[in-house]
Order: structure tokens, then C-alpha cells, then sequence
């Protein structure tokens, strides 16, 4: 088990199916569960198009 942080939010997931994880990997979560590690590059990618897509749907609901 692990800790993860997602833009702020901490939450324990299952790093069963991933060997030799370290302190400061980049992972892809689904359901509570590490699927895969990912390079800091598209983790960050990732993460500005989540912040966009977020952006988008709140001004649609505006």
C-alpha cells in the first residue's frame, strides 16, 4: 500500500501490481489501484489536461 497525492488530495491506493516503486514516481491510479509508472513528462501533461478539462466543465456550468 502507498499513499498518493492527486492535485492536493492524499489517498491509499494498491501498489500491488507495480514492482520497485520509489518515493516521488509518477503512477497511473484507477479504482484504488497502481496500474502503471509513468514518466514525469506525461504525468504532468496528464495533469494539465485533467486542470483543463476541470476548467471547461466548470464554464459550462456557469
Amino acid at each position: 500500500m502507498a499513499i498518493v497525492s492527486i492535485d492536493g488530495i492524499s489517498k491509499e491506493i494498491s501498489i500491488a501490481f507495480i514492482d520497485d516503486l520509489a518515493v516521488g514516481d509518477y503512477v497511473l491510479v484507477h479504482v484504488g489501484y497502481a496500474l502503471a509508472r509513468i514518466d514525469p513528462a506525461e504525468a504532468k501533461r496528464t495533469l494539465q489536461l485533467l486542470q483543463e478539462l476541470g476548467s471547461v466543465g466548470q464554464d459550462l456550468q456557469s
